[in-house]
C-alpha cells in the first residue's frame, strides 16, 4: 500500500511539473529512503538462509542477522532454484520422503474456511464481458499435468490457488475440462510465479476491477 502512495505522488507531482513522458527515476529514490525499503533490507536473508542450511541453523543465522545485525551482515544470501521448480511431480515425489500428499481437513466456519468464502469477503469483482487476464500459452498443459503431479488428482494450481480460480470440471461422459474462472482472482500472481511450465501468464485487468476489501 505504501509502495502505491509513493508511485501516486511521484506521478502527481510529474504531472503537475508538467512531464507527462519522462522515466519517473525519482520514485526509486523514494522507495529506497522509504521505511518499505528498509525492513525489506533486514529481512533480505530470512527465507534464503532456511533454504540453504534448514530451520534450525537457518533460524539461527537470521536472529543474529535481523534481531542482533539489524539486516546490515555484509552478506546477501541467495536462492538459485527458481520458486515454480520447486514444485515436485510425482516421480521427483518418490525421491523426496517428505513430499507426501498433504489432506486437508474440510473448513469449520468457525478458524478455517473454504476459498470461495474467502473470496467473497474480499469483494472481487471482474466485468464479465472483459477478456480473460489469465492466459495459457499452451492450453493443453494443465491436462497433462493430471497425470504428472498429485498422483493423477488434480493439476498443482488447483492448490496453489487461494481463490479457487482454477477448477478441474468432469462431465458425464468423463471428459476432463480446466476452467479458469477469472472473476474469482485477487490479483495475488501465485499462478503466475507458481506454475511449473510457466504456462499462466496473468496480466492487468480492466482498471478498477478486482478485490477491494471492504472491511479490512
Amino acid at each position: 500500500m505504501k509502495s502505491g502512495m509513493l508511485a501516486a505522488e511521484t506521478i502527481n507531482d510529474a504531472l503537475a511539473a508538467g512531464r507527462l513522458h519522462d522515466d519517473l527515476v525519482e520514485y526509486e529514490q523514494a522507495f529506497n529512503n522509504s521505511w518499505i525499503y528498509t525492513e525489506l533490507y533486514q529481512q533480505k536473508n530470512w527465507g534464503p538462509a532456511r533454504h540453504h542450511f534448514g530451520e534450525i541453523l537457518g533460524g539461527i543465522f537470521s536472529f543474529i542477522d535481523i534481531n542482533l545485525l539489524n539486516g546490515k551482515l555484509p552478506l546477501t544470501l541467495n536462492d538459485s532454484q527458481p520458486d515454480h521448480a520447486a514444485t515436485l511431480s510425482k516421480q521427483a515425489q518418490k525421491v523426496y520422503k517428505d513430499a507426501e500428499p498433504i489432506n486437508y481437513p474440510k473448513a469449520d466456519g468457525v478458524l478455517t474456511f473454504n476459498k470461495l468464502d474467502s473470496v467473497f469477503l474480499s469483494n472481487t469483482n471482474h466485468g464479465e464481458d472483459q477478456p480473460c487476464h489469465l492466459k495459457l500459452s499452451d492450453n493443453d498443459i494443465p491436462l497433462k499435468h493430471l497425470s504428472e503431479f498429485n498422483d493423477g488428482r488434480s493439476e498443482p494450481s488447483l492448490f496453489y490457488c487461494p481463490a479457487g480460480v482454477y477448477e478441474k470440471i468432469e462431465n458425464d461422459s468423463g471428459e476432463i475440462k480446466f476452467q479458469i474462472n477469472s472473476q474469482n482472482c485477487l490479483h495475488c500472481k501465485t499462478c503466475d510465479i507458481k506454475d511449473p511450465a510457466q504456462n499462466i501468464n496473468w496480466s492487468i485487468p480492466e482498471g478498477g476491477d478486482g478485490p477491494t476489501y471492504p472491511n479490512m
